[in-house]
């Protein structure tokens, strides 16, 4: 077979040969692919059950004691001073722990359970992830009056500057609260608890303004009478009459008032605003 002939035939073999060969590589790459995608479901499949056992831990969730007392590592009450820890616990208690992994639960109506406490203005709640617990951030109104019946009486309530009147439950404020002291026995036709935030900062803008005028702190305002009121600081007793728009003119006349207290011999009764007159009116 001369060599003409037989070159077809080579080529026929080679050709076939390359085609076999052809086949097993792209049977090996179909192969090579299935393997991929089995593992790709093996890794998606172990990752989801991973993340379902993460997300199954209990430390998402707030234990079921959460709200039992103050020691439970699951909540932690702030920045409260006058209304106690144990008060906003009894608030929380309103509500039933939440069963939701944290970061889905719903903080509303706790914190609308605890600003129904007559001191707290707001409430902020932080949510903790992991370990899942609450930290409370209170905010409360800030006391600018204090009322008291009588000198010799603690007082029983207090005024916000927001003109709320908060009750003896929240008695007695903290000691570094500076307040004015309101002494008043709420009748006489100008009970406390009818006055407005009106009423209140106009009370403690005429105590501002006498300590600025006199250089010394209001010790109190005697309200007992409405209409004859007086304002006491430690060198004089003061009577302003009625708290009148021009009650404020008045006070401004108080620094060429005090020096001459130092002058006189007698002990004087108290020093006269309520005329255009002023005068220091002596201890008979």
């Amino acid at each position: 077979m001369s060599d003409e002939e037989l070159k077809p035939r080579y080529h026929q073999q080679r050709r076939l040969k390359q085609a076999k060969m052809q086949r097993k590589i792209r049977q090996s790459q179909r192969r090579l692919a299935r393997l991929r995608v089995m593992w790709r479901l093996f890794i998606l499949l172990m990752l989801a059950g991973l993340i379902w056992g993460i997300l199954k831990m209990p430390q998402w969730r707030l234990p079921s004691t959460a709200f039992d007392n103050l020691n439970s590592p699951a909540l932690e009450i702030v920045n409260n001073r006058i209304v106690p820890s144990q008060k906003i616990l009894s608030a929380l208690r309103r509500n039933q722990v939440p069963a939701q992994p944290i970061f889905l639960v719903k903080t509303d109506n706790l914190k609308k359970s605890i600003t129904q406490l007559e001191p707290v203005q707001n409430v902020y709640i932080r949510r903790f992830w992991f370990p899942a617990r609450l930290q409370i951030i209170v905010v409360e109104r800030n006391p600018v009056l204090t009322i008291s019946p009588d000198f010799d009486v603690p007082p029983i309530a207090f005024f916000s500057a927001d003109g709320k009147l908060i009750g003896r439950e929240y008695m007695p404020l903290p000691k570094d609260y500076k307040t004015v002291l309101v002494v008043t026995y709420g009748t006489g036709g100008d009970d406390y608890r009818n006055w407005d935030v009106k009423k209140v900062t106009t009370l403690k803008k005429v105590a501002n303004l006498v300590e600025t005028e006199t250089g010394e702190k209001v010790e109190y305002i005697d309200c007992r009478n409405p209409k004859d009121v007086y304002i006491k600081i430690p060198s004089a007793n003061i009577r302003l009459g009625s708290l009148n728009s021009g009650v404020f003119d008045k006070i401004q006349r108080l620094p060429s008032l005090l020096p001459q207290l130092s002058m006189l011999n007698k002990k004087v009764k108290y020093i006269d605003l309520r005329w255009e007159t002023s005068y220091i009116k002596l201890d008979e």
